[in-house]
């Protein structure tokens, strides 16, 4: 989408957008020159009392919705409907689920990476490993498509080279990881949050004076059948309905919300779990309004196009380019809008790579390389410096997966694939952990190995298997000399723009306008099972890792899976006490500290990582913290000459 506009008219848009990208990297980064600096780890992972509530909301709504948010979801209902819209009562679902099942676990237990809860558990590195590892592959391959997504934009639209915009992406994220934390990620979030909701307002403003009114931006999609809820087909092949949407993004929304480290790293950086709690049920209005500010947005921008399709009138290349097309056409008479545009969705990639950056630092450090003996003992300082270094050097292999995406095609849909194939087995491992009391370290690992393999298979199956892609009639009829502003031609494509895949536009692969011819032979096992749905991948992923981790688990049974009846949900402990049979034995794990512990000396509160610097993975140590000696066997009473033993008894507590 290569505008025939000048570099002189275009010079309010490049200033705005300079402007807009220093103010934003330079202002979350103002309190370390002059502000409170993150003097500890602790200061560092959870920006400890110094991020307010409204923030953490609005950060937390941020990576909810993500750049699917921006371009993805008005090209969506233009070209292929509402269908997708109902992936809200999945998200909606979740956020009670997430604060009520998720958060109670793990909210009191000291840790600072949430795959440390895994090993706590099951006490096996295996496990923590394995979900860790997903979780950083999985989040290398979405940073590097997220980098590079908005840069084609930009490419396009106001002509910067995508190669400038991926390096100056990468550079300020690396200058983010090492002078910020995660308080500077939060307020980078909230900027480009507040900026995206008031250019979403101005858009749906001017759809509004264009077609005559705010209810004509509701008529006209419906009219057209853009409009269409509640539609259960029963049809587990059919791309999206509302059956798919619903349980298809609940159990991605599980995933995400409270199995993946950056979430649970801002729910774990607030004081108290009636905060949380708060933040996550307030969070739920505030989801929907910009979740349906973004479609609201679509329907505005089809409202206008609705009888001159600018893709089909050879304008655009794509269908993600329609709202860049918008905004450069409707707004060309204020000129620096369409910068703070794609200054936005430039800053939009940013904020996400800083606090995704910073998730994985963590995670590399509390569950690899902690583990270490050359990093044994090193000090708050020194770990707070292994972080940042970490931090950085993913910031630069993220930079090089998107130099990648631009260099071969189907990176995007291999790696959103990855995404809904790895959603599952996570979830399915702390579902394990959390609910299902017999659940051991065999039953997780097996579950986990057995769900990515065949989720893995499905997913990869799926892209040889030639499925229909119907998209909505538009209509070129009412174009006119008048339908676009006079500064705006048909696109003339450079060197660079064709030797670059124009998928890297999509975010997600149902974005793809490729259409197919429907098949009209009959197919058989496996190609039945790769016809599946994509929406129910991560279903389909947890519901192998429950079963198949619960059956390993029963076969494999031995006294020495006793663990702290505190990393089992207390619902899940009540239910287990009704089922006839042998009590469960569990034992008390010292190094299961509170999130705040109380200082006998000063009365006042610590960090957990002040009390919580070692490695939880397993019972049969010597507690540095206590002095006591942990055994995972030992039915007979405690020597008097030995340290105080625990043994694998019924926890008193349990009892009452």
């Amino acid at each position: 989408m290569l505008m025939a506009r000048s570099f002189m008219d275009l010079i309010w848009d490049y200033a705005v957008f300079v402007v807009f990208i220093i103010f934003s990297t330079l202002y979350p980064l103002w309190g370390r020159f002059f502000g409170k600096k993150e003097k500890t780890k602790a200061d560092y992972v959870f920006g400890l009392g110094t991020i307010s509530m409204g923030a953490m909301m609005l950060s937390i709504a941020r990576g909810t919705l993500g750049v699917r948010s921006v371009l993805g979801y008005p090209s969506e209902l233009f070209y292929r409907g509402s269908a997708m819209w109902e992936t809200l009562y999945g998200m909606v679902t979740a956020y009670p689920l997430v604060c009520f099942i998720f958060i109670p676990v793990y909210f009191n237990l000291g840790v600072t990476s949430v795959y440390q809860y895994l090993d706590l558990r099951f006490n096996s590195r295996l496990v923590r490993c394995l979900a860790s590892g997903t979780y950083i592959v999985r989040s290398l391959l979405n940073l590097g498509v997220t980098v590079y997504t908005p840069t084609v934009a930009m490419n396009t639209v106001i002509g910067i080279p995508y190669w400038a915009s991926l390096i100056g992406i990468s550079a300020i994220s690396i200058g983010f990881n090492l002078l910020g934390g995660l308080k500077a990620a939060i307020t980078a979030d909230v900027i480009q949050s507040v900026t995206m909701i008031l250019i979403s307002v101005g858009i749906i403003i001017q759809s509004m004076v264009t077609v005559g009114g705010f209810g004509e931006i509701f008529t006209i999609p419906a009219n057209d059948g853009r409009l269409s809820f509640f539609n259960f087909t029963g049809d587990a092949t059919v791309r999206v309905d509302t059956t798919s949407a619903w349980l298809g993004q609940l159990f991605m929304s599980l995933s995400i919300f409270g199995c993946q480290q950056n979430f649970v790293q801002r729910y774990l950086s607030m004081g108290t779990f009636k905060e949380v709690r708060r933040t996550l049920m307030s969070n739920i209005p505030v989801v929907i309004a910009l979740f349906c500010l973004a479609w609201i947005v679509g329907m505005g921008v089809y409202a206008v196009y609705a009888v001159c399709d600018p893709m089909k009138a050879g304008y655009t290349n794509k269908m993600d380019e329609i709202l860049p097309f918008f905004v450069e056409d409707k707004f060309a008479y204020l000129p620096g809008v369409l910068g703070i545009f794609m200054a936005s969705l430039f800053n939009g990639a940013l904020s996400l790579n800083v606090s995704n950056l910073n998730s994985l630092a963590t995670v590399t450090w509390e569950d690899f390389l902690s583990h270490l003996p050359r990093y044994k003992g090193i000090s708050d300082k020194q770990q707070l410096n292994v972080i940042k270094f970490i931090g950085s050097i993913y910031g630069v292999i993220v930079m090089g997966v998107g130099f990648s995406v631009g260099l071969l095609s189907g990176v995007i849909e291999s790696s959103m694939l990855m995404t809904s194939a790895t959603s599952g087995p996570l979830l399915g491992v702390f579902l394990l952990a959390m609910l299902v009391p017999i659940a051991n370290w065999k039953g997780a690992a097996c579950g986990m190995i057995v769900s990515h393999i065949l989720t893995l298979w499905i997913t990869f199956g799926s892209l040889t298997v030639s499925k229909e892609v119907v998209l909505l009639p538009t209509t070129i009829e009412g174009c006119t000399n008048d339908t676009f502003s006079s500064g705006i031609t048909k696109p003339t494509k450079s060197w660079l723009l064709a030797n670059t895949p124009l998928e890297v536009e999509s975010e997600f692969p149902y974005f793809d306008t490729t259409t197919h011819a429907p098949l009209e032979r009959t197919i058989g096992f496996p190609e039945n099972i790769y016809s599946v749905s994509y929406m129910y991948y991560s279903l389909i992923g947890t519901f192998l890792t429950v079963a198949v981790g619960a059956l390993v688990s029963v076969l494999t049974s031995h006294a020495d899976d006793a663990y702290d009846r505190k990393l089992l949900h207390p619902f899940a402990y009540y239910c287990s006490k009704l089922f006839p049979g042998k009590e469960r034995r569990y034992i008390s794990n010292p190094d299961i500290r509170p999130k705040d512990v109380e200082s006998a000396d000063s009365g006042t509160k610590k960090s957990p990582l002040d009390e919580l610097e070692r490695d939880n993975h397993g019972f049969d140590t010597v507690s540095e913290q206590s002095g006591v000696t942990v055994v995972s066997v030992d039915p007979l009473p405690p020597k008097l000459d030995r340290p105080e033993v625990y043994r694998k008894t019924a926890d008193p507590e349990a009892d009452r």
